[in-house]
């Protein structure tokens, strides 16, 4: 008696790993407190008879748009690095990673020493201008830092561990972060430079 083949396939996954669609609710919880910082920002804007009030000079529109476009760009070695993963390369994905993490951290610094400077003109203290640009900025340069906290936990893995299924979910669920991070430091630039 001859029945089937006892052949079996592997079956292609056809749902994201559970870190994926992790990282995806984590990352719209996010979204939604940007909008909420960005719909106060305009907010208190159209209800203000000058903007920025107090006489406070609109921000510089040069720098913020160049460091935003450095954040953006490395969404591409991000994505690399998720696929050189998703094909078991652990060599290429460290440093995919690793050079990103230096646009990253180069961007973040910049940011802090602006964010500084712009701390001698005035303060969150000196009116509701001050007080939602330094939330909007605050919240951004600390999502960046986070990113950047998961930038260098990956790179110690993949150095003390190699690639394993975890690791590849990681590496993707990171780079996932990164595309959010990077579309929202978009929308807070735009925000941020509009006086201008």
């Amino acid at each position: 008696m001859s029945g089937p083949p006892l052949v079996t396939r592997v079956a292609r996954r056809r749902a994201l790993p559970n870190g994926v669609w992790g990282m995806a609710v984590f990352l719209a919880s996010e979204a939604t407190i940007f909008a909420t910082l960005i719909a106060s920002y305009f907010y208190l804007r159209f209800t203000s008879p000058e903007w920025p009030q107090g006489g406070i000079a609109p921000p510089s529109v040069a720098l913020p748009l160049a460091l935003t476009a450095a954040l953006v760009i490395t969404v591409v070695p991000m994505g690399f690095a998720a696929a050189a993963a998703r094909a078991g390369n652990v060599r290429a994905t460290w440093l995919l990673v690793a050079v990103a993490l230096v646009v990253q951290s180069a961007y973040l610094a910049a940011q802090i020493v602006s964010f500084r400077h712009d701390l001698d003109s005035f303060t969150p203290s000196t009116n509701a201008y001050g007080s939602i640009y330094f939330t909007l900025l605050a919240t951004h340069h600390a999502h960046v830092a986070v990113g950047i906290g998961l930038d260098l936990w990956l790179l110690g893995r993949l150095a003390l561990g190699g690639l394993t299924r975890y690791r590849v979910t990681a590496v993707r669920a990171v780079a996932l972060y990164w595309y959010v991070v990077a579309a929202l430091a978009v929308a807070v630039v735009a925000t941020q430079v509009s006086p201008s």
